[in-house]
């Protein structure tokens, strides 16, 4: 097992985004790849917006993708636990070190009141009020509040005393040397209080505690590198190596947002896409394997994967290609399961509760000739109760919509008779090849569509579907009767 260990920290606060699962899903493919380690630790100390449920959605989420965590909440590991709010009394003592040491201190402005008192070259952000006194004498300050006012009621943060005047350089594995000046950092917040940290804090205490080796997060959040960059010095660590992804933008450029689509794993999983799909479809926003491919399987995307590929431009995300690849990963699933996913789709649209099952087959039979009939034209399986729904209950459609060409009420009663005539001729468990050569013989060399196309609207009553012999061999000669009928019937009615 190698050293490295790379980590994705989500905050419970909504379902698993595809930002997040697409940062989850290149570190996963780094450590993989270099045989290291991958850990899911849970950011949940914002206590008013995180909830259990978007925690195990997040779970959920990334274990239907094939991305599985080596260490996490769930799994354990020798550096938890991985929740923030069970690791309070590390934090503590990491802010207590910081304010010892005179590199943080308690700042006593309210908010929006140290914007105001900055001079200009600094605004807003450097403390010179409170970043000067000494250890005691904030403390001092900080008793004095609490014993007014009570603990942890706002009265102050605590900020780490940001260097002035310095250049805080880092290499970045993906956009190279970055460089910022410490003057328009100012003295951020890192905790509430000991007990309480916020988001800069934490999350340099969990990665010097659980030795990760490489931070692989968006771009967005190249502005807090350079704080994290000062607080790793501060304890006396060396940073890990850094690589910022692009951002995920929509077809129009803009950065992705809920306007262009779903936006959740969630979102997709429910749309009827397959994990492999969106595994393979999230790998390539903003990677490439550095040739032509782009269906890629799990070890494929393993072994290949590089930080050195990742593009510095934001990467579009392309509904129409999505719907494209996850085409070509149902066709290429064995009938079988593919009609065992496809399953709870026909459920939900409430079709399986209509009983015009072909009863020569088994419901699972049935189901599979269904999905095997529209296996090559599936790109979601949330299409397939609209496509497939003649098959469990009988069309409804306008009658105009049976005519061939220009063809007459009489010469399309006369088609319908001739059909039903040659459908009468068959065996109830005809298969769809005896069906074809029984038609196709009696046509001989006349029009076809003049006898097919009515005949296969009467049995669908789609003006797009699979053509009549395929559909006859699923419903059976007596269902395909019956809808014959149903057809004549209603050419008739004035």
């Amino acid at each position: 097992m190698s050293n490295i260990r790379v980590r994705i920290a989500p905050s419970p606060t909504g379902n698993l985004h595809v930002g997040t699962a697409r940062a989850a899903l290149f570190n996963y493919l780094f450590a993989k790849h270099h045989g290291g380690t991958f850990i899911l630790r849970i950011e949940d100390t914002d206590l008013e917006r995180s909830d259990k449920k978007y925690e195990q959605n997040i779970f959920e989420g990334l274990q239907w993708l094939g991305i599985d965590p080596d260490e996490g909440p769930e799994q354990g590991g020798l550096y938890g636990p991985y929740r923030q709010t069970e690791r309070t009394a590390k934090y503590e003592e990491y802010i207590q070190r910081l304010l010892d040491a005179g590199k943080a201190f308690y700042c006593f402005h309210g908010e929006g009141e140290m914007r105001e008192t900055q001079p200009a070259a600094y605004a807003p952000h450097r403390c010179d009020e409170y970043r000067n006194l000494t250890h005691d004498e904030g403390q001092a300050i900080k008793e004095a509040k609490d014993k007014e006012y009570g603990k942890n009621t706002g009265q102050y943060v605590i900020r780490f005393k940001t260097p002035i005047g310095e250049k805080i350089m880092f290499t970045d594995m993906v956009r190279e040397e970055l460089s910022f000046d410490s003057n328009l950092l100012g003295d951020f917040a890192i905790a509430k209080d000991t007990t309480i940290p916020l988001y800069h804090l934490a999350v340099v205490v969990d990665d010097i505690e659980m030795k990760i080796s490489h931070v692989i997060r968006g771009e967005d959040h190249i502005p807090n590198t350079p704080k994290h960059v000062l607080l790793f010095r501060a304890f006396g660590v060396e940073p890990p190596h850094f690589a910022h992804l692009p951002l995920i933008l929509g077809p129009d450029r803009s950065k992705l947002s809920k306007r262009h689509g779903a936006m959740s794993v969630t979102d997709y999983r429910e749309q009827g896409y397959l994990p492999e799909a969106l595994f393979n479809f999230l790998a390539l926003l903003g990677w490439n394997p550095g040739d032509d491919r782009e269906i890629l399987t799990k070890d494929e995307l393993i072994a290949a994967f590089s930080l050195e590929k990742v593009q510095k431009s934001g990467a579009i995300f392309d509904f129409q290609k999505l719907d494209w690849m996850n085409g070509e990963y149902i066709r290429r699933k064995p009938l079988s399961e593919l009609a065992e996913l496809a399953t709870p789709f026909l459920e939900k649209s409430g079709l399986l509760q209509f009983s015009i099952f072909n009863f020569q087959f088994s419901k699972k039979e049935y189901i599979e000739r269904i999905i095997a009939l529209e296996q090559s034209r599936l790109k979601k399986l949330s299409e397939i109760g609209e496509r497939v729904e003649y098959f469990f209950k009988p069309p409804v459609y306008a009658k105009e919509l049976l005519h061939w060409k220009n063809m007459g009420d009489a010469e399309l009663l006369a088609s319908l008779e001739r059909a039903e005539k040659i459908i009468g001729e068959l065996e109830q468990d005809s298969s769809r090849e005896v069906i074809e050569k029984t038609f196709l013989d009696a046509i001989g060399e006349g029009d076809k569509g003049s006898l097919l196309w009515p005949l296969r609207v009467a049995l669908s009553g789609k003006k797009a579907s699979p053509g009549p012999f395929e559909i006859m061999a699923i419903l059976g000669i007596e269902e395909s009767l019956k809808r014959i009928k149903a057809a004549q019937a209603a050419l008739t009615v004035d």
